[in-house]
Formats: C-alpha cells, sequence, structure tokens
C-alpha cells in the first residue's frame, strides 16, 4: 500500500483515506478570453503531417495547421518513476538499449509466485525451481543477461544493519533504532512524522544493496559502467517504485539510477501470461542449485520473512554476550506486533528489547510508544492527533525502552505487499479469478489447500490472513534449517552463510578501497576514514521531512 503525507485515517485500522491534498488543482495561468457564443472552444488542437501537435486559434484552426500566426507547439508530455504515486493502477514498462540487461528478483516474489502455482497444480513448488523457471523466461523471453535474486543483498543489508546499530549504542545516533527498509513507512515517516526520521536506520534496502552491487560492483567486474546496465527489480510491494526514485539513488556522475525499473510480482506474471510462458513447466536442472553463479543464491535468513533484521540483531547479541542470556517473546495483541526481551540468564539484566511491528494500526502505536520513551513531541500523522504530549521518563527493568524495531507498513509483513498474487478464487459461485480471468476450476482441477482442520478459505480475497499464511509457509518451505543471521566478524567459510561472510567483505574492499594495509577479511572492520566515508555513501542513505504545500481550506473546487 502507498501512502501520502495527506492521508489521514478514519479509524485505527490499517484502511486509508484520501484527503484534499491527494489531488492537487491546476493552475491555469494563460485564462483564455471568453467567447461570445456560450460554450464555443478558444483554441483546437491540430496535428501535422508530421506528427506534431499544434493548439491554434478556434477562428484560424484548419486541417494543415497553416495559420503559423496563431499556432503553437505543444510540448510531449514527460512522464517518469517520480511521478509515480504508487497507487497501483499501471504496470511498469521500459525499452532496454545497448545495455546489459539485470533482473534480480526478492524472495517474498518468489514465493508468491510458488504459493500461488502449488495452489493451482495441488503438489508443492520450491522457491529454487520458481527461481530457475524465471531465469529461464527472463534470458529466453526477455532477453536478460543475468537474474539473481536478492538474499545476498539482504545479507549485506544485515551486516550493514548490525553495523550501524552497534555504532548507534556507542552514541553515534539515537535509539531505538526502527527498520529502513520498507518504503512505505519511509515515505509515511517523511510526510506525516518527520520527528521519527533521526531513529530511521540510514542503511539501505536489499533492493538499493542489490542497485549498487549491480551497477558497481558487477559493473567493475564486467568492465562497464554503471550507465551501460540496466537494472529491472522484481519487488512484492508498489512502493518499491518510489524507493528506487529517490534522488539518493541516482549518480549525476553517471546519470543513472540504482534501479532503473521496479515490476511487482503481480506484473511479472501477467508478463508471462501474455508472452505465453507457462510456469508450471519445468526447466532443466531446476532442483539443483547454481554453484557457478557469482553470487550465493537463496540465502535463508532465520527470524522473518520481511527480512529478518530483528532477529539478526538478536542473533548477533546472543553470540556476543559472555555468559548464557534467555529470550523471550511477548505478543501485543496479535503476532503482527511482538516484543522480544533478551535477559543475562545469571543476573537477570535486560541486555537487548525490541519489537516485530507490522500493519498501519500497530505503526501508530509504535510511533506515539518511541515519542513517549524518547521525550520526543509527536507531531502530525493520526499517532500525533491521538497523542501529543511529551513522555515521562520511567525506569526498571520492565520499563526498559525499544532498542530496535522491525517496521513494515503492511499486516503480515512483506509477504502481504500490495504487489504480491491474489489467491486463487474458490469454485463457489465464483466465475473469475482474482484476476479479473475468466476460470473453470472443476475442469481445470484446481483446489485451494486446506489449512489445518479449519477447513478451505472460502471467498479468499487478496490480502486475508489465511492467503499470508500460505505465502508464508511457502516461504520457508523446502529451504535447508538456516544457521544464526550473519555476525560482522564471522570468519569460517564451511557454511553457505560463511563464504556469503566472506564475498560481501570482499565486496566492500572492492569498492570502498581502503589504502591503510590492513586485511579487512570482515564486514567489521574498521578502514581509513576515506574508505569509511565511501562506504557510508554507499550503503547507507539519508531522510527529509516533506513539508505539504496543500492547505486543504484554501483549495478551491
Amino acid at each position: 500500500m502507498a501512502f501520502s503525507g495527506a492521508l489521514t485515517l478514519t479509524d485505527l485500522n490499517d484502511f486509508i483515506t484520501p484527503s484534499q491534498a491527494c489531488i492537487k488543482p491546476v493552475e491555469q495561468a494563460n485564462v483564455p478570453q471568453e467567447n461570445a457564443e456560450p460554450g464555443a472552444a478558444t483554441t483546437e488542437i491540430v496535428i501535422d503531417s508530421s506528427g506534431s501537435y499544434y493548439e491554434v486559434s478556434a477562428n484560424g484552426a484548419s486541417s494543415n495547421a497553416s495559420s503559423k500566426g496563431t499556432e503553437r507547439k505543444l510540448q510531449q508530455a514527460q512522464i517518469s518513476l517520480n511521478d509515480c504515486l504508487a497507487c497501483s493502477g499501471c504496470i511498469t514498462s521500459a525499452r532496454i538499449c545497448h545495455k546489459i540487461p539485470v533482473l534480480s528478483i526478492a524472495p517474498q516474489s518468489l514465493a508468491s509466485l510458488a504459493a500461488s502455482l502449488s495452489s493451482s497444480s495441488g503438489s508443492p513448488v520450491s522457491l529454487r525451481q520458481i527461481l530457475r523457471r524465471v531465469q529461464a523466461f527472463s534470458t529466453r523471453i526477455l532477453g536478460f543477461e543475468h537474474v539473481y535474486d536478492t538474499t545476498f543483498a539482504r545479507h549485506v543489508a544485515l551486516l550493514e544493519h548490525t553495523q550501524e546499530f552497534l555504532e548507534r549504542k556507542k552514541g553515534d545516533g539515537k535509539l531505538p533504532m526502527l527498520a529502513s527498509a520498507c518504503p512505505g513507512w519511509i515515505c509515511y515517516a517523511e510526510k506525516a512524522h518527520s520527528e521519527m526520521l533521526p531513529f530511521i536506520a540510514r542503511t539501505k534496502s536489499p533492493q538499493q544493496v542489490m542497485g549498487t552491487l549491480v551497477k558497481s560492483w558487477f559493473g567493475n567486474r564486467w568492465g562497464v559502467q554503471p550507465d551501460q546496465i540496466y537494472h529491472v527489480s522484481v519487488m512484492p510491494c508498489y512502493d518499491k517504485k518510489l524507493e528506487a526514485s529517490r534522488q539518493d539513488f541516482y549518480s549525476d556522475l553517471y546519470s543513472t539510477r540504482d534501479v532503473d525499473c521496479v515490476i511487482t510480482t503481480g506484473e511479472l506474471e501477467l508478463m508471462m501470461r501474455d508472452k505465453g510462458w507457462d510456469l508450471s513447466q519445468s526447466v532443466e536442472n531446476e532442483g539443483v542449485p547454481d554453484f557457478d553463479v557469482q553470487i550465493p543464491e537463496l540465502l535463508s535468513h532465520p527470524g522473518t520473512s520481511s527480512g529478518s533484521y530483528l532477529q539478526s540483531l538478536i542473533d548477533y547479541i546472543t553470540a556476543s554476550h559472555s555468559s548464557p542470556v534467555d529470550l523471550t517473546v511477548k505478543s501485543i495483541r496479535t503476532s503482527d506486533y511482538e516484543e522480544f526481551t533478551l535477559r543475562a540468564r545469571d543476573t537477570g539484566e535486560v541486555l537487548f528489547k525490541g519489537a516485530k511491528c507490522y500493519g498501519f494500526r500497530n505503526l501508530q502505536n509504535v510511533v506515539r510508544k518511541v515519542g513517549r520513551e524518547a521525550g520526543v513531541q509527536v507531531g502530525r500523522g493520526a499517532a500525533g492527533r491521538l497523542v501529543g504530549m511529551r513522555a515521562k521518563k520511567r525506569g526498571g527493568e520492565d520499563e526498559k525502552g525499544y532498542d530496535y524495531v522491525e517496521v513494515m507498513a503492511c499486516p503480515g509483513g512483506c509477504v502481504n505487499g500490495g504487489g504480491q498474487l491474489k489467491p486463487i478464487a474458490q469454485a463457489a459461485g465464483q466465475k473469475e479469478d482474482e484476476e479479473g480471468y475468466t476460470r473453470n476450476w472443476q475442469e481445470n482441477g484446481v483446489q485451494m489447500p486446506v489449512p489445518g482442520d479449519d477447513g478451505a478459505m472460502q471467498g479468499a480475497k487478496w490480502g486475508n490472513k489465511e492467503w499470508t499464511k500460505e505465502v508464508e509457509r511457502t516461504y520457508w518451505h523446502d529451504l535447508p534449517t538456516p544457521p544464526p543471521s550473519p555476525r560482522p566478524d564471522a570468519q569460517d567459510f564451511d557454511t553457505p552463510f560463511s563464504r556469503a561472510d566472506h564475498l560481501a567483505a570482499q565486496v566492500k574492499v572492492d569498492l570502498c578501497r581502503p589504502t591503510d594495509g590492513s586485511l579487512h577479511d570482515t564486514w567489521a572492520s574498521i578502514m581509513d576514514e576515506e574508505a569509511e566515508k565511501q562506504r557510508r555513501e554507499l550503503f547507507r542513505t539519508q531522510y527529509r521531512a516533506v513539508e505539504s504545500e496543500v492547505v486543504g481550506l484554501a483549495v478551491k473546487w
């Protein structure tokens, strides 16, 4: 779902309604003179033989646009990704010419495709199978030269995320640190709660880290400049289009973006249908890991299907503490809002307190809670309208404030993103599926899996909890049991994760080019000042408060 600074809540649930500022009135600078004849047009638009458009006086208009004295050539409208409102009403397309086309796909998108296919076929399909089939479609039909999943980029993001958290714990930044991977949350915070911006992590999202890897690291290896690569990402969320269009992710030197084009899971599936590609058909070696791939693929980070940001910090603190620790989990209302507390087993001291917060309703609660604990005045937006007072500091172990919050705007997290596939429609009384295609379900043998003993998911709709759970199960299905999340100082090269750690350290050295003579074989190693500056430019970003230029009461309709 997309957010605007002018969006207001009618109540505290996960649905938002637009205000007047969602529609910006057009200001007409050159008001035409009134015609003597009521209803008559003052100008007309004509097209010449070359296809150019001209606005001419109604009295002087002619079919061949010969009235040179009164005509005005009209400029073509220029629309870019910066004009996107993330309204979910379009399918992004782009022309790729004389560039190396690269496609990266999020694991949540793979899970959505796999869940939809498994539901329609009745047999489970793994993420690896879907990845191989997407790779085959993208290279054979669309002409992409390279296709990767984004889990290694997420691995790098988690390493940098942990590093940033440790810096904040030492006083270089504010706590609690709030996750930064959800563009819907970032957009909302910039427009409605700018007081929260100092708390939001500066680490780039996996999509943008992947953009850095593709344009800079891969580009160096391939011997090409960033503007000679065209990078397309497949994401579960429409707001990822807005994220890719941010000016921070644009290179003025090469006039190119880290991610040139973003399509959603549903848009990729529509492309496959349009090209006549059957995703249910197997391709060669689809169940075999590709050991020749340039970066590790399908790394399964434990924790949540939305990136495991909170779990990566819990694992790091657990592994680095000198004595055993105990983790307790407390559900606040639903599984979309849970608190995690780490205590030293011998002393009971609270070492870390974090939360997982998904959905707009829970997001409001977190904004208010963070504002109270940090003594920050909560400003505009729903949270500010409900609570507009400063906090009183509270002490005690049980009253310890959050150290970290994993924030996602969509209920259920990224597997339930607005760009994901909708569930297969039930046969009972439904002639069309959720995409509007006419289906004969009985003839096609389509049947939705029964979740436990609760019976079939009757009348399944996009975004319902049952379907989200189905995609979640598919996300974790048939994946190897992963080791703990990456630690910045890991050095064992015997597992896929340790090899990923080693490659991440190599990426850092290749891109930052330290000159201090140290080995820097881990992500956590500190480089010289210039190299550290380069590291922050490559793997971190910044945020800006967005002030509304439209006053609703002043709009004339």
